[in-house]
């Protein structure tokens, strides 16, 4: 039985830090855990809940990592050597204080306080947890952060972040068979290249910047091509670029997308993913959004209103980015792998120079002006994305994206 199960595996329902905290517990040498006789008596401050001053002497309620909360200790100032989780906890105290509507200088908290602390604690944990599974699920260079200072609301319950499309039932789709054969695809294209092969034109500059005007498609290198990774007809499919931040509005409107670092007009930000769906199945999920008030889909009807991409419970960053009516980005049909007209990747693009720090937005009823005959075939009809507590009416929804151009309404 046992020379059976040797190259078997089950996983483990324990965290590294638990593990750790077992070993030294039990005084059990780990080189994999890097558990040593030299760090039995380590241990880390997961986080504080609760606050004493006695006499001039401050202690603090440690919860520790890998223990649970029945072990937690309370522990004078001086133990503790985690800066970081000290300031934390001194600015959750004080916002804890004020809303309680108690001195600053209390020198012992009330229920409500310790509860509003305990609670802020876990909501950090629970959401680097899943700032982790984001970029654990992630495959580029961008990193994701996830940030609340606005309420207690955790991570978003039913949803499963992805990094690309989910095929839905009833959804065929095709690889393409042929690709170019250019040695510097942006400057020397042979044929004019994919896009040139599908008698479009070349979609990016040198830098990876898009110079085609919205409607136009886009036809990106793909794995059939002669080229390498580097190519710069190679932009969406490398993925999100920059450092993105997921936070929590304090305009009410749920949460939004800011950038961490200044991103140049032009630049490609993001694709927009979910489940493509058909359009029955869109319909029929519409009328389930429309009772909910909420909805996040988006037609695919580059051509004709045969496919849609479901953000609802299967996305990516782009299921949080917020309605403006004065956007930063704006949507382009991309061909990557696959050329069918009815299933084009969707891009979004920075419309000009956006700051860091800036939250990033696309607008929901964007229209795009008749560049030619291909822009009239695009259809961009966005309803309602991410956006929560719509009434089961949406004709008036009013607007907060506080645009000086703001329609004041949403629909």
């Amino acid at each position: 039985m046992a020379q059976d199960l040797k190259d078997c595996s089950v996983s483990c329902k324990l965290s590294w830090d638990d593990l750790q905290a077992v070993c030294r517990r039990q005084r059990l040498v780990c080189e994999q855990l890097s558990v040593t006789k030299n760090n039995f008596s380590d241990y880390e401050v997961e986080y504080l809940c609760n606050y004493r001053n006695i006499k001039g002497r401050e202690f603090f309620l440690v919860k520790w990592k890998g223990y649970s909360e029945a072990e937690n200790t309370w522990e004078p100032l001086k133990n503790l050597k985690c800066p970081t989780v000290l300031r934390q906890f001194r600015r959750d105290m004080r916002l804890a204080l004020l809303l309680a509507n108690k001195p600053l200088d209390s020198t012992s908290l009330d229920a409500y306080s310790a509860s509003f602390l305990l609670q802020k604690a876990k909501q950090r944990l629970k959401l680097l947890r899943w700032e982790e599974q984001l970029n654990q699920t992630c495959k580029h260079k961008g990193r994701i952060f996830v940030f609340n200072e606005v309420d207690l609301d955790g991570p978003p319950k039913d949803f499963m972040y992805i990094s690309d499309y989910r095929i839905g039932e009833g959804v065929k789709m095709s690889q393409t068979a042929a690709g170019c054969e250019c040695a510097n695809c942006i400057r020397e294209p042979v044929n004019g290249c994919c896009a040139g092969a599908s008698k479009h034109r070349m979609a990016y500059n040198d830098n990876r910047q898009v110079k085609i005007k919205p409607g136009l498609p886009i036809y990106e290198c793909n794995s059939w091509c002669c080229c390498g990774p580097d190519c710069g007809n190679r932009v969406v499919q490398r993925g999100i670029q920059h450092d993105l931040c997921i936070f929590k509005t304090a305009n009410g409107r749920g949460w939004g997308v800011r950038t961490l670092e200044r991103i140049h007009k032009n630049a490609f930000v993001m694709e927009y993913l979910g489940e493509i769906i058909t359009s029955e199945e869109a319909e029929r999920r519409g009328e389930t959004y429309d009772k909910q008030g909420v909805t996040y889909l988006f037609d695919l009807d580059y051509v004709d209103d045969v496919y849609t991409v479901d953000a609802a419970h299967y996305g990516n960053i782009s299921h949080f980015v917020n309605h403006s009516c004065d956007p930063n980005l704006q949507v382009y049909n991309v061909f990557i792998d696959n050329l069918d007209e009815h299933l084009p990747r969707i891009a979004l693009f920075a419309t000009r120079a956006i700051k860091a720090g800036e939250e990033l937005t696309f607008d929901y009823k964007m229209t795009i002006d008749g560049v030619d005959e291909e822009s009239a075939k695009m259809d961009t009809r966005f309803s309602m994305a991410g956006v929560q507590g719509t009434p089961v009416n949406p004709m008036r929804m009013e607007c907060k994206c506080g645009a000086e151009k703001c329609r004041k309404y949403l629909f």
